[in-house]
């Protein structure tokens, strides 16, 4: 076992390590080592840089952990599937790439939760803001155009998407110009970090540009198994290389961006944690914290697929026939392949009591084959449904001593009465969009999940019998000063313990209302200045428009709307 010794360690390659490395280490007096236990992100990876190959990549051992839960008690007893990036860039390597940060009332709901101000929206914006380059909103008081994130619109270049904005408005919701500007409630276009047709993930926009700094060493294939303290001092780590040799590196500050799932395990396989669970699989507890790896929280998702009587869908993307030409396309920053998918989307309110949208209605010109059983055969359209605001809460536990045996997830979806009944609430929205006078001409019918499920209880059994993980999982190292938590909100270290800090989603005290990558790009950025002593970034406060859009369906023209602006 080899030695060596830096100023900072930092524990997972993903998003926030990413940003983390760039911003520790640019200080030429900081030695920073990165520890990625995937593998690197290699510039001709086709599967990560190809936004219409995600699907792809998440199927593979290669790029994907592919973490299974537990038996999930009010799912069927299934085991679902988490996907999770192996690879430099972690999971923003894998994921949708869309760029949301959420209504800002969660962050308000952070701060009460922390009790401090320096995580309500003002204090956040201003990092959100350092994090991006906005291409389309960058001169605007809400964004940010000097980050290392580059961001575009999506183009909605195909007709099904104006149908989509068209029958919002017929269902009496409101278009929006920006989902992280004024306002967030309403229809618009995702903004997505694809650059010239190609992912820029942390690794790219983050860590690629610095890798040259001589203070700066990053390793991948190391899959770090255990924190070495000297009493309640985290001093280093102990990873496994590619051939199996263990390594022993010295840190003045261990900083874990493993992320909801890999920092409580290590945590835990390196004794933090509830120590008579610790104790049952055989590890000696170093510090009694019971919260790690509780407060597990994550969004779920269905998809409503209708099929489509007018060949205007991108279907032509299944035909592997089309790969070769879409890929040449795609090489030059055009075509097919630049897509996501998800352009566009909306955020709604299932009742106007709810503090913030907390239903979001994704849709993409062209039906996927989530559901084996049940597929739209030809052209056809599909909404992603989905509730934003869950009261389930899971855990993240080893299931033993072995580092390399994944932790048990139970993710205890639907377990509560108001999760189920946001569920139907959602459906319904969903399945009334899909039925406005703008969808008329096209509409072939419901294929998934069929007009045969109609009851609450029918709704209620196809979302537990075919709902996936919205990749979203958070809150296992959640900051805050209770008994429960585990990380102090103004330092980031681990309560009870020096030189250990995490900073990733598992920090969250509870989850954002859209996708949280940006979320975790933020904490990062913050987590950054916290760590080095930096002078935090003064809080801003724009006005926004938080009203609850009230809705009244009323007569529209079936003419397709413009997009919004």
């Amino acid at each position: 076992m080899s030695n060596s010794t830096y100023d900072f360690v930092i524990v997972g390659g993903g998003a926030a390590g990413c940003a983390l490395a760039n911003r520790l280490s640019a200080d030429p007096g900081n030695n920073v080592l990165l520890l990625e236990a995937g593998m690197p992100d290699y510039p001709w990876d086709v599967l990560t840089h190809m936004p219409a190959a995600m699907g792809i990549a998440i199927s593979t051992d290669s790029h994907n952990w592919k973490y299974v839960s537990e038996p999930e008690p009010y799912m069927k007893n299934r085991q679902m599937p988490h996907p999770r990036g192996k690879l430099l860039g972690g999971s923003g390597s894998i994921n949708a790439m869309n760029f949301m940060r959420g209504h800002p009332s969660n962050f308000e709901k952070w701060a009460e939760h922390t009790g401090t101000k320096d995580w309500d929206n003002a204090h956040v914006l201003p990092y959100f803001k350092r994090v991006e380059t906005s291409l389309s909103f960058g001169d605007s008081e809400f964004r940010g155009n000097h980050g290392p994130h580059v961001l575009t619109r999506a183009a909605l270049d195909n007709p099904l998407f104006d149908i989509f904005f068209s029958a919002a408005q017929q269902g009496g919701y409101k278009l929006t110009t920006d989902f992280n500007g004024a306002r967030q409630e309403g229809f618009s276009a995702f903004e997505r970090f694809i650059v010239n047709g190609k992912r820029r993930s942390s690794s790219q926009a983050y860590l690629r540009p610095v890798q040259g700094r001589k203070n700066l060493t990053v390793r991948t294939h190391a899959y770090a198994t255990k924190i070495v303290f000297a009493g309640k001092r985290a001093t280093g780590v102990v990873y496994r290389g590619r051939n199996g040799t263990e390594y022993h590196v010295s840190g003045g500050e261990i900083v874990l961006c493993g992320g909801s799932f890999n920092s409580p395990q290590l945590l835990q396989l390196s004794g933090v944690g509830n120590a008579a669970e610790l104790e049952q699989v055989g590890i000696a507890p170093v510090h009694d914290l019971p919260g790690v790896g509780e407060n597990l929280e994550d969004h779920l998702a269905v998809q409503v697929q209708h099929a489509s009587t007018q060949p205007i869908s991108m279907i032509a993307m299944k035909n592997k026939l089309n790969w070769p030409g879409m890929g040449l396309k795609w090489l030059a920053g055009k075509g097919e392949a630049t897509s996501n998918m998800f352009e566009a989307a909306g955020f709604v309110r299932s009742s106007e009591d709810r503090e913030w949208p907390d239903v979001i209605l994704v849709f993409a010109a062209m039906a996927m084959a989530f559901d084996p059983d049940k597929q739209v055969e030809g052209h056809g359209y599909q909404l992603h449904v989905g509730t934003m605001s869950a009261t389930s809460r899971g855990s993240v536990k080893i299931a033993s001593a072995d580092p390399m045996v994944h932790p048990r997830i139970q993710m205890n979806y639907l377990s509560t009465e108001r999760d189920r009944e946001d569920w139907i609430k959602a459906l319904r929205l969903g399945r009334e969009l899909l039925e406005q006078p703008a969808f008329k001409e096209i509409d072939g019918g419901e294929v998934v999940p069929g007009p045969h499920v109609q009851t609450d209880e029918e709704l209620l059994d196809w979302v537990a019998s075919k709902a996936q993980t919205g990749l979203h999982p958070s809150g296992t190292c959640r900051m805050g000063h209770g008994e429960a938590e585990v990380v102090d909100p103004g330092t980031m270290r681990v309560h009870g313990l020096d030189g250990l800090r995490v900073v990733d989603a598992s920090v969250f005290p509870t989850t954002t209302n859209a996708q949280i990558y940006a979320p975790v790009m933020m904490v990062a950025e913050k987590g950054a200045d916290i760590i080095l002593g930096n002078t935090p970034l003064a809080p801003e406060y724009p006005e926004y428009d938080t009203t609850t859009a009230v809705r009244r369906p009323r007569p529209r023209p079936t003419a397709r709307s413009a997009n919004p602006a």
